[in-house]
């Protein structure tokens, strides 16, 4: 099974962790576009409850521009996502997108039978863009 994430296992208080990174990715160039805390939001949902979570959304602005220059299109998978979760009340998983994986995302069945959902949605939501065209 091939990895699609860089990930590190610390045995910190996620509180602690999440603090940590931010201060990483912003002496490595990154700032963080966005912010999604999982937690507060599946619970506001869907009621249910999950370990502590949140997806920063990760940009160095001259990466994204370079890549975007070579192509386009990349710009669909940006910002970096960087994952910071809560194992227990000691242990922090971080987690981001590996870029060398971008290519071998379809290489598992859950994951292609997920791809091919969210691609149908994302198609549907962008041809429904259409309808609104000239609203503005």
């Amino acid at each position: 099974m091939n990895s699609y994430t860089i990930a590190k296992t610390l045995t910190q208080p996620y509180d602690v962790v999440v603090a940590a990174v931010r201060v990483a990715l912003h002496e490595q160039g990154f700032g963080i576009l966005t912010e999604i805390d999982l937690k507060a939001t599946l619970k506001d949902k869907l009621d249910v409850d999950v370990a502590p979570q949140v997806i920063l959304g990760a940009c160095r602005p001259a990466l994204a521009y370079e890549a975007m220059t070579a192509e386009p299109s990349i710009a669909a998978v940006l910002p970096c996502n960087v994952v910071v979760r809560a194992v227990d009340d000691t242990a922090t998983v971080v987690e981001a997108f590996d870029p060398d994986a971008m290519m071998g995302l379809a290489n598992n069945d859950i994951l292609r039978t997920v791809a091919a959902d969210a691609k149908q949605r994302l198609t549907a939501a962008l041809a429904a863009l259409d309808s609104t065209e000239g609203e503005n």
